[in-house]
């Protein structure tokens, strides 16, 4: 018997996949894996530095002891009852361990958990998002959801906005590729829409109504505003000024705001970050602007890439017709996964003045912002 008309061929595959571009792991990145793993293989050459995406633990930060200590008593419930471990792990790294578990369906990682991730770490992420942002109302941990890293729940939420070939998204020109390479995968417009370098990478209102404006003598249908801050690659942080500048846009031309802020403990000089949700209170538009937030566990002083774990918090604007219809497309991959959870519980929750674990987390954490401080000033 022979096997003809095959399918699984270039020729033959989506065509929005063929035009799809991703410079973060394109044809250099390819090129230097090549050189690396000959370089292994033969024993000559120095090893490669994969510089292309921020993974700061493949080049040598260290992670947080108590973050790791407790995802390892997570992993093995069994370990908590050990005594030999008594020496090693301070006391509230157990307590929290058997805390986190209590919560975890079955009391085991491996476990499937609610799709849009365990209703007790939603709520601290909501917590978490109250504090930072000295919000006068409760987030609701249904619009909370836990994600394999912000990547993937950008790309949920884009699957969602582009509804055919005419549908546009404005992204900041330079942007982070994983934008531009799921635009195209979903056949929609990347709209480009220019950081001004003369003033570090500042964006400004006229730039964006140019840049609507043009795509709209296009027939293109703007549908979101992607805004990264702080911004990748630019590491500019937004002032409030601009933020409301953004949010002003929205409202009048009616898209959706992305807010990208998985840099948000990447800050190193005096202008702090501010987020988007607690700008849109003092505005007094909690309950009309829409707006989807992003946050990670792979940046900032964590740095856990290989964890996957981060967030996505979803307006109390956004109806909740359009939340089920996201819960849908999440629910096909049943949950994201246990670790990423945990890690992000202890992201939005580390530990407070008192605890035991304090002195030494407060240490590590401030040698390695200190320490990308200073690289970042290079």
């Amino acid at each position: 018997m022979t096997v003809s008309n095959r399918i699984f061929t270039r020729e033959n595959i989506n065509p929005n996949v063929l035009a799809t571009k991703f410079s973060v792991r394109g044809p250099i990145v390819v090129r230097a894996d090549e050189i690396d793993r000959n370089n292994k293989n033969n024993g000559v050459g120095p090893d490669v530095l994969f510089c292309n995406h921020g993974n700061p633990q493949e080049l040598g930060q260290k992670p947080i002891t108590f973050f790791r200590n407790v995802l390892s008593l997570c992993t093995s419930p069994e370990l908590i009852s050990c005594e030999g471990l008594r020496g090693l792990f301070k006391e509230d790294v157990f307590e929290r361990a058997k805390q986190i578990l209590s919560y975890v369906p079955g009391g085991q990682t491996g476990s499937y958990t609610h799709t849009q991730g365990i209703y007790t770490i939603r709520q601290k992420v909501a917590d978490f998002i109250v504090s930072r942002d000295k919000l006068p109302y409760k987030v609701a941990p249904e619009n909370i959801f836990l994600c394999d890293g912000a990547s993937p729940a950008i790309q949920h939420c884009l699957k969602l906005l582009v509804k055919n070939d005419r549908s546009g998204i404005m992204t900041p020109v330079p942007q982070y590729p994983l934008y531009s390479g799921t635009i195209q995968s979903l056949g929609g417009h990347l709209v480009g829409y220019n950081l001004d370098e003369d003033q570090g990478w500042s964006l400004s209102a006229s730039e964006l109504e140019r840049s609507y404006a043009e795509a709209e003598s296009k027939g293109i249908d703007i549908r979101a505003l992607v805004v990264i801050n702080p911004g990748n690659p630019t590491g500019r942080v937004l002032p409030k000024e601009s933020l409301i500048e953004v949010i002003e846009f929205c409202a009048k031309r009616g898209v959706i705001l992305l807010a990208d802020e998985v840099y948000q403990q990447n800050v190193y000089g005096t202008r702090p970050f501010i987020s988007f949700t607690g700008v849109v209170e003092e505005l007094k538009l909690t309950e009309s602007f829409e707006m989807i937030s992003f946050h990670s566990c792979s940046k900032g002083f964590l740095g856990e890439c290989g964890r996957r774990g981060g967030y996505m918090h979803l307006s109390p604007a956004i109806s909740r017709e359009a939340i089920d219809e996201l819960y849908k497309m999440c629910s096909i991959a049943l949950c994201s996964n246990v670790d990423g959870q945990v890690m992000v519980d202890l992201m939005v929750d580390p530990p407070k003045v008192g605890d035991a674990s304090y002195e030494q987390y407060v240490e590590e954490r401030d040698a390695i912002v200190s320490a990308l401080k200073r690289k970042a000033k290079k």
